[in-house]
C-alpha cells in the first residue's frame, strides 16, 4: 500500500519533473557520496559543488559558494499565507493561498528536470520527544540534502515514525533558476506546508530551521498550547555542581552563539550548550517551562568568530565526527586551502580568494568573506555540549533573557516586575539590524523576542499566548533584558562581552536563588552596583554606572516609536501590553 508520504512525493514528482528520485538514509556514506560528486568539477561554479578543504586543520570541513544574489534570508519575498489575512498580522506579508499555490506552481512546473529530486526525511526534536515533530522535505540541491543531515535527525527510520499517517510537516524547496525575481518562501500554517523556490541560502531552503521550527512551529505551539522561540538554551554549573537553565532570545548575529557557548572568565561557573538558535517551549508535567533544542548544529554566522570571541565553536569547527563541517560564503587562503574570515585572525593572509572566487585585494577596501558567510557544523562537535541535550524531556528553565543591540538606551541587564512586565519588555524589544537579513545594517527595528521575522502568526496573538501560557505556569521563569553593546560617547563598547558575560549571568542566578540585591527602576529592576559581580574586572567605575543609567528625559523618542510599533496591532494587542507601556511611559516622561 502506498504511504501518505510516498503518494505526496509523486505528486510533487510530477509538478518538478526530476530525472531521479532519491529517498535519504541518512547515513555517512551516503553523505559522503553526495558531496563526492559535487567535488568532481574541475572549480566551484555552481551552487551544488563542494571544495575539500585542509583536513588535517579541518576536518571533513568542504567550502561551497552560493549564488552571488543569494547571500541572507530574503524577509520581502517570505510569505506566511492564512486562509484569514488578519491571522497573518502585520508582522508578515500575506497573499491568499490559493494565489501562493497558483504562483509557486507556475514557477515550480519542471523545475527540477536534468536535476535529482532528494528526498530528505527528519525529526526536529529527539525522536522519543513527546514534543518532536516528523518532517520530509523535497531538494533538487546537494548542498542542502547535506545540510539538513547535519542540522537535523535524518534517516530513514523516520519514515518508520511516520508509517501510514499523514500527520508530517511538508517542505518542498528548488533552486530554479536563481532569478531573484522568481525567488518567494510561502509559508502554509493551516497545512504545515513550506514551499520555497529560487534560493539555495540556508535560511530559505534549510526548510527545517527558521521555516519550520518558528515559523509554522509557531502556529502549531499557539493551537497546542507552547511556544516555538529564537533562543539559546544553556545550562550555568556552579562548583557545588547545581545547574541553571536559561534560555535567551536575540536577533541574528546580535551573540547568541557567542553566549550559548561561552567559555566563562569566572572559573566557579561553567556553561553547558544545548542550543544557539531555536528553542521550542512546553509545560511539564509539574507545571515548569520545559526546553527541547529541535536542531542538531549549528548554522552560524562566519566573521567575528574567533579563538579570543569564542573558543569552543572554533574548537567544534575542528573537531570530527561522522558529520562533515560545510562553510558557505567564506574567503579561502589557496596557500594553505583553509577558510578565511574577517576576525578570524588580526592580519589576513596574503594569498585570498574572496566568498566568490576572486583574488581578493584588500585595498579595494572591500570583505574577503560575505559579512553573512555561513559554516553549518554537527551539534555533537561542541566540547560545552550538554550531558542533558537528548534529554526527551527536555530542561526545566529558570529564567528568559530578552537581548538585543542597542548603541543607547538600554541598560545592560534588567529584571522584569513580573511575568506580564516581562511580556511587555519583550513586546518593545528593539535591535539594529545586522548582515544576516537582506537590507541596510545598522537602523533600528523593532523586533519583539528577536521573532519578528519568524512569528507565522499576528503578533499581537502572539502576545497574548505569552500572557496566558505564563499563568498556566506553576513558577514561570523570571525575564530579563539584557544589552551588552551599549557605546559611550567616543563610539566605544563600554562592556567587555563575550566570556566576561558570564557576570551577567550569575547576577540572574542569584536573583532566581534570592542572593542578588537590586534597585527599582521605570524600566525594571537593575543591579545594586555594590553587589554586581565585578571583582577582577578591569572596569572603570564610571563605565559601571554607565551601564546600568536610565535617564527619563532621553526616552521620548523611544517611547513614542514603541507606541507606534504596537499600534500596528490594533484590537489584538493585549490591553496588559498597553498597560504596561503607559505606566513606563509616566514614570520616564
Amino acid at each position: 500500500m502506498t504511504t501518505a508520504v510516498e503518494k505526496w512525493v509523486e505528486e510533487q514528482a510530477r509538478l518538478f519533473e526530476p530525472k531521479h528520485i532519491y529517498w535519504c538514509d541518512g547515513s555517512e556514506g551516503e553523505a559522503r557520496r553526495i558531496i563526492e560528486m559535487g567535488m568532481r568539477e574541475e572549480k566551484i561554479v555552481e551552487h551544488d559543488v563542494f571544495r575539500e578543504l585542509n583536513q588535517k586543520i579541518w576536518p571533513k570541513a568542504y567550502l561551497h559558494r552560493s549564488h552571488p544574489t543569494d547571500v541572507a534570508r530574503t524577509e520581502h519575498l517570505t510569505y506566511v499565507c492564512h486562509s484569514d489575512r488578519e491571522a497573518t498580522g502585520p508582522n508578515n506579508n500575506w497573499m491568499s493561498p490559493r494565489e501562493a499555490k497558483v504562483l509557486m506552481t507556475k514557477l515550480s512546473r519542471g523545475a527540477m528536470r536534468g536535476k535529482t529530486m532528494y528526498v530528505l526525511p527528519y525529526m526536529m526534536g529527539h525522536p522519543d520527544s513527546p514534543y518532536a515533530k516528523a518532517c520530509v522535505q523535497l531538494t533538487d540541491v546537494s548542498y542542502v540534502a547535506v545540510s539538513m543531515r547535519i542540522m537535523t535527525r535524518l534517516g530513514k527510520h523516520i519514515l518508520g515514525k511516520i508509517g501510514k499517517s499523514d500527520n508530517f510537516v511538508k517542505g518542498i524547496h528548488s533552486v530554479g533558476d536563481f532569478d531573484p525575481d522568481k525567488r518567494y518562501i510561502m509559508h502554509f500554517p493551516e497545512e504545515s506546508l513550506v514551499w520555497s523556490i529560487g534560493s539555495g541560502y540556508g535560511g530559505n531552503a534549510l526548510l527545517g530551521k527558521k521555516c519550520f521550527s518558528l515559523r509554522i512551529a509557531s502556529w502549531l505551539g499557539y493551537k497546542q498550547g507552547w511556544l516555538a522561540e529564537h533562543m539559546v538554551i544553556m545550562g550555568v554549573e556552579d562548583l557545588r555542581g547545581n545547574v541553571t537553565y536559561i534560555t535567551a532570545a536575540m536577533p541574528s548575529a546580535c551573540g547568541k552563539t557567542n553566549l550559548a557557548m561561552l567559555e566563562s572568565a569566572l572559573p566557579e561557573y561553567k556553561v553547558w550548550t544545548l542550543g544557539d538558535d531555536i528553542a521550542w517551549l512546553n509545560i511539564g508535567p509539574d507545571g515548569r517551562l520545559y526546553a527541547i533544542n529541535p536542531e542538531s548544529g549549528y548554522f552560524g554566522v562566519a566573521p567575528g568568530t574567533s579563538m579570543k570571541t569564542n573558543p569552543n565553536m572554533i574548537r567544534t569547527l575542528k573537531a570530527s565526527n561522522f558529520y562533515p563541517t560545510i562553510f558557505t560564503n567564506v574567503a579561502l587562503n589557496t596557500e594553505t586551502n583553509e577558510p578565511w574570515w574577517e576576525g578570524l585572525d588580526e592580519k589576513p593572509p596574503s594569498h585570498l580568494l574572496d566568498w566568490q572566487g576572486r583574488p581578493w585585494d584588500p585595498s579595494l577596501g572591500t570583505k574577503a568573506a560575505h559579512p553573512n558567510s555561513r559554516f553549518t557544523v554537527s551539534l555533537y562537535n561542541c566540547p560545552t555540549l550538554s550531558k542533558e541535550y537528548d534529554n526527551p524531556k527536555g530542561v526545566p528553565i529558570s529564567a528568559i533573557i530578552l537581548g538585543g543591540r542597542r548603541s543607547h538606551l538600554i541598560p545592560l541587564v534588567s529584571e522584569a516586575f513580573n511575568w506580564e512586565h516581562g511580556v511587555f519588555m519583550g513586546a518593545r524589544m528593539g535591535s539594529e539590524t545586522t548582515a544576516a537579513a537582506a537590507g541596510q545594517v545598522g537602523v533600528l527595528r523593532r523586533d519583539p523576542m528577536a521573532m519578528l521575522p519568524f512569528c507565522g502568526y499576528n503578533m499581537g496573538d502572539y502576545f497574548r499566548h505569552w500572557i496566558n501560557l505564563g499563568r498556566l505556569m506553576s513558577r514561570p521563569p523570571r525575564i530579563y533584558a539584557m544589552n551588552a553593546f551599549r557605546l559611550d560617547e567616543r563610539g566605544k563598547f563600554l562592556w567587555p562581552g563575550f566570556g566576561e558575560n558570564i557576570r551577567i549571568l550569575k547576577w540572574i542566578i542569584d536573583r532566581v536563588n534570592g542572593r542578588a540585591e537590586a534597585q527599582e527602576t521605570p524600566f525594571g529592576l537593575v543591579p545594586d552596583l555594590k553587589s554586581f559581580p565585578t571583582d577582577g574586572l578591569n572596569l572603570p567605575k564610571e563605565n559601571l554606572s554607565k551601564l546600568f543609567e536610565v535617564r527619563p528625559g532621553e526616552w521620548r523618542e523611544e517611547i513614542e516609536d514603541i507606541k507606534n510599533f504596537l499600534d500596528r496591532f490594533g484590537h489584538r494587542l493585549p490591553y496588559e501590553i498597553r498597560q504596561n507601556l503607559q505606566t513606563m511611559s509616566s514614570r520616564l516622561l
